[in-house]
């Protein structure tokens, strides 16, 4: 397999991509930055590209790719609807829309969150926008498609949050991680990167995976 993943200068998609790394079925990643992520390994190529909201002008170096894993995301917190949607939706679908025009039977999986609305009604605005992003690629017609909606997610491996009270709350809590990872819910970095790998070789019915979704497809031997 060959995967392109979005968002790894994150916590998550740093996560996902340590575990395609070390996954020797993966052969090939290609990491999409707006900077430069100081990694470097045989299996990793990068591309810089600076606008999100089309990729065109790097189609020529997406082809040749089995799955995608989006994993990048922003915070909705102090954001507006129009900015949290170009984000989210606008640029999502700029990629997914790419993506499915070089091979439409790729797998795409998509980083989402526990509480999105497919229904895109929900009074709460993040909920609709994700719900929205979630059906488009369903409905782009992909081979398959994943929706992970994480609760609680731990860090692994040495990642962290970029973001500073995220950050800062692991740290608190960290001595209670063991204690977490015994819930069901929970899952963690590295168990995200597992399951995505994972559902390429097995691909599952549920489409929406929550936490509990995530750790079982994550332990498929």
């Amino acid at each position: 397999m060959k995967a392109i993943i979005t968002g790894s200068t994150g916590m998550l998609g740093k996560g996902v991509l340590l575990e395609c790394i070390d996954d020797p079925p993966v052969e090939q990643v290609l990491l999409i930055n707006r900077k430069h992520l100081d990694i470097s390994h045989p299996k990793v190529k990068e591309v810089i590209h600076k606008d999100f909201r089309d990729f065109n002008s790097i189609k020529e170096q997406l082809e040749g790719y089995d799955a995608c894993f989006h994993c990048m995301g922003v915070s909705s917190a102090r954001m507006s609807e129009e900015k949290f949607t170009e984000i989210t939706y606008t640029m999502s679908k700029a990629l997914a829309t790419v993506l499915y025009s070089i091979n439409p039977n790729m797998v795409f999986n998509y980083v989402s969150g526990a509480g999105t609305d497919s229904t895109e009604k929900s009074s709460t605005m993040w909920a609709r926008v994700k719900g929205k992003t979630e059906n488009m690629i369903l409905n782009m017609g992909f081979k398959d498609a994943y929706m992970f909606r994480p609760g609680a997610i731990l860090p692994e491996r040495g990642t962290k949050s970029n973001t500073k009270l995220y950050h800062m709350l692991y740290v608190v809590t960290r001595p209670l991680f063991p204690l977490m990872k015994r819930m069901k819910s929970v899952t963690t970095t590295t168990r995200i990167g597992r399951a995505m790998i994972n559902l390429y070789d097995h691909p599952q019915s549920l489409k929406h995976l929550e936490g509990a979704d995530i750790n079982k497809v994550a332990d498929i031997k």
